[in-house]
């Protein structure tokens, strides 16, 4: 009846009217990325110290530092433009979804690609994507609050009225409907106030706000100690304009401008990583959440199932007849599926209905000709059935058709407890087979006033269908990552207890898991749920409404709940876990707005590689910022060192400082980020979400490892003088050793469990290229007189720097050392707690 625009009519009219999409912010171009380039400290360092050595009449040294502020400038603009692209790619990848027809087929494609005259489906749970005119409705209500403010949902029908338009951005909270778009994008009412929203900047997260914090206190301790040194190194030597250049090069050396860059890149390359492994990522909290999470709760039904039901057993009262026999038993299947036909809906995206209609048209099953849909009577929480009414033409009564639970469909048939106990049997006969089973019913009604209730109908049980919904391969696997990882797995389904039983123990669970019922939830106080909770591996015949106290339940029991969902009902529980899970092929918009991540394969196994890849990212991000405190630690030394002692020369200048950062940045964004994850990164307990990123012990470790290379390099100094080598040499002689024991502390710092040379043969490509860079820029550096004056450096001959290799050496093998010890004290055995819910 509709069948929509063909792919060249949709080409043309995204050309005339654009993407269906809001305006955005305008893209920063050069100019706004040097503003706010220009407001960072650190610039603001690199330009004082430029034009100081300027007026100095160093020139070399000023002009050098000025360029170094330019290619900070492009390199700034260059990640904005990737950071930028990848953005890009997110968001046309988490842009709302549409059911469109195209051609007489119902597509679901991304809300931007939603054109003038397309057809849109509606379904329960659907965010409209454009505003639309009424073509069809079947009890379609909408909630436009978001743009009346209005909580009272709207009803729609066909009308040339405010009721026969749906707009954009609404929500359908009920039934069913077809519309024709007639404006997109900022034509829509929605885009008229959709610029207001552009001024939401989203909270910073948890690891967010520490690091904010962190800064602050470092940038005022920085000052303090940057004053101080002024004051002493004035006092020592009488030069005013070199005691400010050694109290720039302090500041510049405290100021840990790295950590804001770090955490920006390790979050929007993580959302990246995450979208290869099928997981969008809606809010950044849940990438810093995900390795902590200890509980996961998941839908059986298109997550631990395929979601591609198949009938594979009819049962009509009598007669038990599976898929392989259908054909040669048409007359005996024809009046069951025929019943089941007619109380599905025509264009639904439900697996089961899809499956009954497939099987009337293979069997060409269709008996009943000619009848006229009347009304539909959909299922709610309260009665788990569907009642379909026809008419006949030319009869005086109306035909009834009614699916659903098995016991729906029982006390609607009033069957006796003879009767009931039989139908029992055979379902729990295909239960144990790990079937899901749904009864049908059937009736007739004189032609009048219909009844208000689906209970009022006076219906004859038809049969049973049972329907098999395949386990998805890669599942028990899984199951068994998350024991080792020491997660928690509940399966809730809407299955009858022996189903979920039976498919539980395909994926690995014991056949004596502990199961709760939806009826009996309910029956279960706040505090019995709670002191039951732990021992419960199952949630059956439970609807999503229900899903709520299941979390709220968790997370008193102090669990970090991850729980998935797709329906409109799942939306509450989505919000209160700590990691909201939506499905992304069968989930609904409203559902994937309330989670913070959304599952584009809808597949468990994916669920499980998010949380591996969360790990590893919170674990490298650790690396990343424990190896920056390390390397301020030495930097900060050797610039404090020659105002504390007047015949210590300086030994790091800004140019210096300058050249240590571009190599601290991209090691720190690029190399600890694509380094591999840790051995057993899914054999340990999860993280605490407690604790601080920066522990105490954290903190002391950093510290200490920093110190260590001060320590070092303070003995090269002194070796280095016992040589007799002048200022130049000698300061060529500790930056070269700073700069190899740098190289040496990132390639030990890359991994808390693996030897330096594992990280190497790894292949790191990223780490590999930027840590020879730096190398090939010392060997240039010392090679070439005029690079060599600019650095205040002297070649003091090859042999010389033997001092640098062995020192280096040296503080690498204590660095492996301490890295072997720390993880000979750790427990080598972790014994899951959960371990006896599994085979």
């Amino acid at each position: 009846m509709f069948s929509g625009l063909s792919a060249s009519e949709v080409k043309n009219k995204l050309t005339i009217f654009g993407y269906n999409e809001l305006p955005v912010t305008t893209k920063k171009n050069i100019f706004k990325v040097v503003a706010e380039v220009i407001k960072e400290p650190m610039f603001v360092l690199l330009l004082c110290c430029g034009f100081i050595y300027i007026l100095l009449g160093d020139y070399k040294e000023g002009i050098i530092l000025l360029l170094a502020t330019i290619l900070i400038i492009f390199i700034t603009f260059y990640q904005y433009q990737k950071t930028e692209r990848a953005l890009e790619a997110l968001k046309n990848m988490s842009s709302p979804r549409a059911l469109v027809m195209r051609l007489g087929i119902a597509t679901r494609i991304p809300g931007r690609e939603v054109v003038p005259d397309d057809i849109l489906v509606l379904n329960e749970g659907d965010r409209v994507a454009a505003d639309a005119r009424i073509l069809n409705s079947n009890h379609l209500y909408i909630d436009e609050s978001l743009l009346t403010g209005e909580s009272a949902f709207v009803k729609k029908n066909i009308s040339t009225e405010n009721d026969g338009i749906v707009y954009s951005g609404t929500l359908v909270v009920k039934g069913r409907g077809i519309a024709k778009v007639y404006a997109t994008g900022q034509n829509t009412n929605f885009g008229k106030i959709g610029s207001s929203l552009q001024g939401i900047i989203p909270p910073d997260t948890p690891l967010q706000a520490e690091m904010k914090l962190l800064i602050k206190n470092l940038f005022y301790i920085g000052v303090i100690i940057s004053l101080c040194v002024v004051f002493a190194f004035y006092l020592s030597r009488g030069n005013i304009i070199k005691a400010v250049l050694n109290g720039l090069s302090t500041s510049m050396a405290i100021l840990p401008e790295e950590f804001p860059v770090v955490l920006t890149v390790f979050l929007a390359i993580g959302a990246w990583r995450l979208s290869k492994k099928n997981v969008l990522t809606r809010t950044p909290s849940a990438i810093e959440t995900l390795g902590a999470t200890t509980t996961l709760c998941v839908d059986k039904t298109g997550t631990i199932t395929q979601n591609k039901m198949g009938i594979a057993i009819v049962y009509d009262g009598t007669n038990t007849i599976e898929h392989a026999n259908f054909g040669s038993n048409i007359s005996t299947i024809s009046p069951l599926l025929n019943a089941a036909f007619f109380a599905s809906p025509v264009n639904s995206t439900d697996p089961m209905d899809k499956a009954i209609h497939e099987a009337n048209g293979t069997f060409e099953l269709i008996t009943i000709k000619q009848l006229k849909f009347v009304k539909e009577y959909p299922i709610s929480h309260d009665l788990t059935a569907m009642t379909h009414v026809y008419e006949i033409p030319n009869k005086d009564r109306y035909l009834v058709f009614t699916k659903g639970a098995p016991e729906t469909i029982f006390d609607l048939c009033k069957l006796n407890n003879k009767q009931r106990e039989k139908y029992f049997g055979i379902l729990n006969t295909m239960g144990e087979n790990a079937l899901r089973v749904i009864a049908i019913a059937e009736g007739s009604i004189t032609k009048s006033l219909l009844p208000t209730a689906q209970s009022d109908f006076e219906l004859h049980f038809k049969g049973l269908i049972a329907f098999e919904d395949p386990i998805r391969s890669e599942v028990p696997a899984a199951i068994k990552e998350c024991l080792h990882a020491g997660i928690k797995v509940i399966i809730i389904t809407g299955d009858f207890p022996i189903t979920a039983m039976a498919v539980a123990k395909k994926i690995g669970f014991r056949s004596n898991v502990g199961l709760i019922t939806g009826e009996e939830l309910d029956q279960l106080s706040d505090s019995d749920l709670n002191n039951r909770i732990a021992q419960v591996s199952i949630f059956a015949r439970v609807v999503p409404s229900q899903k709520l106290r299941i979390v709220q339940a968790l997370k008193a029991k102090k669990e970090i709940v991850a729980m998935t969902g797709d329906g409109v009902n799942d939306a509450p529980a989505l919000k209160a876990a700590h990691i909201g899970i939506a499905m992304g092929n069968r989930g609904t918009d409203v559902a994937r707005e309330a989670a913070s991540l959304v599952l584009l394969d809808d597949n468990f196994a994916s669920i499980v590689a998010a949380i591996r890849l969360g790990r590893k990212i919170f674990d490298n991000l650790q690396k990343a910022m424990s190896y920056i405190l390390a390397i301020h630690m030495p930097i900060i030394g050797l610039t404090l060192l020659p105002a504390l002692f007047s015949n210590i020369p300086l030994l790091l200048m800004p140019l210096h400082i300058v050249f240590l950062e571009l190599i601290i940045d991209p090691v720190c964004s690029i190399a600890f980020e694509s380094e591999a994850e840790e051995k057993g990164i899914m054999s340990r307990p999860p993280r605490d979400p407690s604790e601080k990123f920066f522990g105490k012990k954290k903190l002391t470790v950093s510290i200490f490892k920093g110190l260590l290379l001060l320590a070092m390099l303070i003995s090269v100094y002194l070796l280095t003088l016992s040589e007799g080598h002048d200022e130049q040499e000698t300061r060529a002689i500790v930056f070269t050793s700073l700069i190899i024991g740098n190289i040496f502390l990132i390639l030990s710092s890359l991994s808390s469990t693996k030897t330096c040379l594992a990280v190497v043969t790894e292949k790191n490509y990223a780490a590999l290229i930027l840590l020879v860079i730096p190398i090939i820029a010392l060997f240039f550096i010392m090679a070439f007189p005029p690079a060599q004056v600019a650095f205040g450096f002297k070649n003091p001959g090859v042999v010389h720097f033997s001092i640098v290799l062995t020192s280096c050496l040296t503080f690498l093998l204590m660095l492996e050392l301490f890295k072997y010890y720390n993880n000979k004290k750790r427990t080598n055995i972790y014994l899951p707690s959960n371990i006896d819910n599994y085979q």
